[in-house]
């Protein structure tokens, strides 16, 4: 790192590690970072940023004459650069995780096993992208012996970035499915871009943690030298259920959770299996799963008072993770069981294949009582059920659900986020 960053990071220090990007969340004596987009330029908060108590603002564009005023030629890659250098400065461990599906849960499943034994620091929210990841960093102090930072992706390029700004020694890869097809093309797309993290451990001597349910995955594994294969397969389960939420027996400790389904079981023995190698005793690692509670529409069951009980994913959705919500809801018992399913975004050229696969797969292969499709692709499917229906526009479909009048019934509600599915759950 050359002199300049030297001379921010001291800044960095003096300001108690206090960094932000939005004048919106600015404390005083922080460092505001003017970073531009393609609908905002910081620079021009900048100044505000002063006046509203922040000890420096970096720019790059000269907004001022004020000598709190840090002219640098790129914004962003200067708050990477600090990162990074921040990060190198520290006696930590970091685990990368990436993956098309369950990233946040494995963080924050690990996140509370590696608490038991470590001082452990995790990516809040879904700081996982170009911004996010030196965020993160950033937020390490000399206290943590152990960091989970989740990577995100949406082109061939970006894991490989966010892996040389974060330096991971450890990394895991969840899952490979058709995500954000929009950016990678196909499926294969998507396994070489999330392969990125396994090469930067390749060439970084780093370990890797490998999914061996996964066929992609597993293939991939070949070309590590360094790793461990784990999978829900392994003879050490025993009385395994996944549905209406996961038990099962592991080593002889019995092990509980709040989330549901084959896809939940996988992210759970990721979370063991690392637990196992930084040799978290059993009994810890059990305690640590059965206090995590699904939140922020990820996997949360909810139960109305007309004595409905909605299984709400809403959080997200592509074409493998609904497929998974799927059948996993089509496990679970109840007499009248409702699907609602929102749009998937950033499916690019497949997105009407891909929708039209998920009506076909809900029309051919379950038996779900009402199926409601909610969105532009949706309504653009057509269904050899009569028990499916499709609205264009979402209003229409929360006024026809609300006349419907449910009671004791399950749901399953997915969609992605710009659908904001969880709209659903008063209905019921």
């Amino acid at each position: 790192m050359n002199n300049d960053i030297d001379k921010l990071y001291d800044l960095f220090k003096a300001c108690h590690q206090n960094i932000f990007t939005d004048t919106r969340q600015l404390k005083e004596g922080a460092i505001f970072f003017a970073l531009k987009g393609e609908n905002f330029n910081g620079n021009l908060f900048a100044m505000n940023a002063i006046n509203q108590g922040a000890a420096y603002a970096v720019v790059d564009e000269q907004v001022g004459e004020d000598g709190r005023l840090i002219l640098v030629d790129d914004v962003l890659k200067t708050l990477q650069n600090l990162a990074t250098y921040h990060r190198q400065l520290q006696q930590v461990k970091i685990i990368g995780i990436g993956g098309s599906n369950g990233k946040t849960t494995t963080k924050e499943l690990l996140h509370l096993v590696l608490s038991q034994k470590f001082n452990t620091y995790a990516t809040e929210g879904n700081f996982n992208n170009h911004i996010g990841v030196p965020l993160t960093l950033l937020k390490i102090k000399p206290e943590h012996e152990m960091v989970i930072v989740e990577l995100g992706a949406n082109k061939e390029g970006d894991i490989i970035e966010l892996c040389e700004i974060a330096e991971p020694n450890f990394g895991i890869i969840t899952n490979i499915g058709k995500e954000h097809l929009e950016g990678f093309g196909s499926i294969e797309g998507v396994a070489k871009a999330e392969s990125e993290l396994f090469d930067y451990l390749i060439k970084t001597n780093g370990f890797a943690f490998v999914n061996n349910d996964d066929v992609w995955l597993s293939n991939m594994s070949k070309r590590l030298e360094q790793f461990q294969l784990y999978s829900t397969q392994n003879e050490a389960i025993n009385n395994l259920k996944v549905v209406p939420t996961i038990q099962f027996i592991y080593n002889d400790v019995q092990f509980e959770s709040s989330l549901p389904g084959y896809h939940n079981l996988q992210n759970i023995i990721a979370a063991i299996t690392i637990g196992e190698f930084f040799e978290v005793p059993y009994l810890k690692i059990s305690e640590a799963i059965k206090t995590y509670s699904p939140k922020n529409n990820r996997s949360q069951f909810i139960e109305t008072a007309k004595g409905n009980v909605i299984l709400l994913d809403a959080y997200n959705a592509n074409p493998s993770s609904v497929e998974m919500a799927l059948m996993t809801f089509n496990e679970m018992t109840g007499n009248q069981k409702i699907v609602i399913l929102g749009d998937m975004f950033e499916l690019g050229a497949q997105e009407h294949i891909e929708h039209q696969n998920i009506v076909d797969l809900c029309a051919n292969q379950y038996d779900f009582q009402k199926i409601i499709l909610v969105g532009h692709a949706f309504s653009k499917c057509k269904s050899t059920s009569n028990n499916s229906l499709f609205f264009e526009q979402k209003i229409d479909a929360i006024n026809y659900v609300n006349s419907l009048n449910y009671s004791d019934s399950k749901i399953l509600i997915k969609g992605s986020r710009g659908m904001k599915m969880e709209d659903f759950k008063d209905c019921f």
